[in-house]
């Protein structure tokens, strides 16, 4: 069970806060609870302590513990205090109680299943993994069955010669051994000409470097340019709380900027320039500004002029432009299309001298789900060759990532192409994937539009989507009776009645005085009726309720 923290102990974290970590956008509803992280927020859980003998979610084997401990909440690094990340947060740990008391109690509760709508991990919810994908990471994995001739009746002759391609591009074919820190030259000639191919510009494979997964390269950078407080990262509200979670750790101010949802989630220049200035003069040093495109948690898709406004601002302030591409292959609606930064840099005329951009990219989304093999990459460019080999440094620090990552990384860059003999399964696959995810999407966000009180934005792209409720007030006291946000007390609601998991909008930021959630499009077609039901019965019976 959450603690809260001592009036004083409270004071001093919101003072320290307010002043050193997060600049407050100023809007006409702001005020100092409304617009702090919900970890910090008056009315919510703060901290976490040492479970008591009150506690309902207390260990049975605190009781067993010395009096005293040399690691407390008070002596370890605050940085570790002041980090949250909301995916994976309190209403998650309680959906999984719930779950383990369903396994043991069948009928214990209104629902029969947990629907995990909170997190962007595809297989988990019944996803199938593309055959040609596995196919080539299994031979690489068990290169001696390769010259059985039982194998070329179970693999595709393609998926056995892309791995003999992929072995031979590693020392002793060896899978289990360390690479290259930056990542398998092989292979990184392999991302490289498949960035090319997509953007029509060249990419040099020096300026790739892997990752187990995106969120490393993102910690990576962090680390690179956030020297202290006084260096700030312009980040969106709504962002994906990886950002603010990885400023918070290495000590850095998050300067946030609002999307626009009047226009869609729209990033507006204006806005842009409005907090870096505000920043600036509260002593604060904006180092890069990041963008998610498409967006989480808000699915939406940039145009080109819109990033071509953007890549001017970052090359006119000398912004370093942190581009959060991972879901690119998501893009759901046919009046737009995903254009990479560095594609619309380049059409601008904008080379490695004018523009520091760093884009991040990632096997756990597109089509291919593969959130657990950890592959991902950034390409680093713009950067001075001095600063290149800082950026290499902290890289073989972790000595270099998984090697299965790395090939699949390598594969979702150069998948198959016409005339292979997995090219049509392979197409079948995806198509299949993205053209009922893309289903998914319009039906959830009809659903919620059909809802009082709930408008969502169109589902452009990615896999969430963000509606805002308009809860009523006696809803928002109820919640504060409870110290707890007016969101995440729906969302606890939710969860106890139907079995939904979404994570509340306060996890991710929000204008203040409004209330959202995040929900992903995920759970397999055939369960998305259900969802549509479950949360419609639900929120009319919770209107009904906290309606005057």
């Amino acid at each position: 069970m959450r603690r809260f923290a001592s009036g004083r102990l409270r004071s001093l974290l919101i003072h320290s806060f307010q002043q050193k970590h997060i600049l407050r956008p100023h809007h006409p509803s702001s005020s100092l609870s409304s617009s702090l992280p919900r970890f910090l927020s008056s009315s919510t859980p703060v901290l976490d302590f040492p479970p008591s003998s009150t506690s309902s979610m207390a260990d049975p084997s605190a009781s067993k513990l010395p009096a005293k401990l040399p690691v407390t909440l008070q002596n370890i690094n605050p940085k570790i205090l002041k980090c949250e990340y909301a995916v994976r947060g309190e209403i998650v740990t309680l959906a999984q109680r719930l779950q383990e008391e369903l396994l043991a109690n069948p009928g214990s509760h209104p629902f029969d299943e947990i629907l995990y709508c909170n997190i962007g991990n595809p297989q988990s919810l019944g996803q199938h993994p593309i055959t040609f994908f596995r196919e080539v990471l299994a031979l690489c994995d068990h290169p001696s069955i390769l010259d059985k001739s039982e194998t070329q009746g179970l693999f595709s002759a393609d998926a056995i010669e892309r791995a003999w391609q992929i072995l031979d591009q590693i020392p002793g074919r060896a899978t289990g051994a360390y690479s290259h820190s930056q990542g398998i030259k092989g292979l990184r000639d392999t991302i490289a000409a498949g960035i090319e191919a997509r953007d029509g510009y060249p990419a040099d494979p020096n300026d790739i470097f892997l990752t187990d997964g995106a969120s490393p390269a993102v910690h990576m950078m962090m680390q690179l340019l956030i020297s202290s407080e006084q260096d700030g990262i312009l980040c969106p509200i709504p962002q994906y709380p990886l950002y603010s979670a990885s400023i918070a750790l290495h000590g850095g101010t998050l300067v946030p900027y609002f999307l626009d949802e009047a226009s869609g989630w729209g990033l507006e220049t204006s806005e842009l320039k409005k907090q870096l200035e505000d920043a600036r003069s509260k002593g604060i040093n904006p180092r890069a500004l990041v963008v998610i495109n498409p967006g989480n948690p808000t699915g939406q898709v940039l145009a080109e002029e819109n990033q071509r406004q953007i890549v001017e601002f970052c090359k006119q302030e000398g912004l370093v432009l942190l581009a959060d591409e991972v879901y690119q292959e998501n893009v759901y609606v046919p009046d737009k299309e995903f254009h990479s930064f560095k594609k619309v840099s380049r059409s601008m005329g904008y080379g490695e001298k004018d523009i520091s951009l760093v884009s991040f990219q990632s096997v756990s989304k597109g089509y291919y789900g593969e959130c657990g093999k950890r592959g991902g990459y950034m390409e680093v460019t713009g950067i001075s060759p001095d600063v290149r080999e800082q950026i290499y440094k902290v890289a073989s620090v972790n000595l270099c990532s998984n090697i299965s990552g790395q090939i699949l990384a390598s594969l979702v860059m150069s998948p198959p192409k016409v005339g292979d003999e997995s090219y049509e399964l392979y197409c079948a696959e995806k198509d299949g994937i993205l053209s009922s995810l893309a289903r998914r999407a319009k039906t959830l966000e009809d659903a919620l539009n059909n809802l009082e009180g709930v408008t969502c934005n169109r589902a452009e792209g990615a896999m969430y989507l963000f509606p805002c409720i308009n809860l009523p007030q006696k809803a928002i006291k109820a919640a504060e009776a409870a110290n707890t946000a007016p969101d995440a007390f729906y969302c606890r609601r939710l969860l106890n009645a139907t079995g939904i998991v979404v994570v509340p909008g306060s996890g991710f930021g929000q204008v203040p005085g409004t209330w959202h959630f995040r929900c992903t499009i995920l759970p397999q077609e055939d369960k998305i009726p259900a969802i549509v039901t479950r949360l419609t019965d639900f929120h009319k019976s919770f209107m009904d309720e906290f309606c005057d």
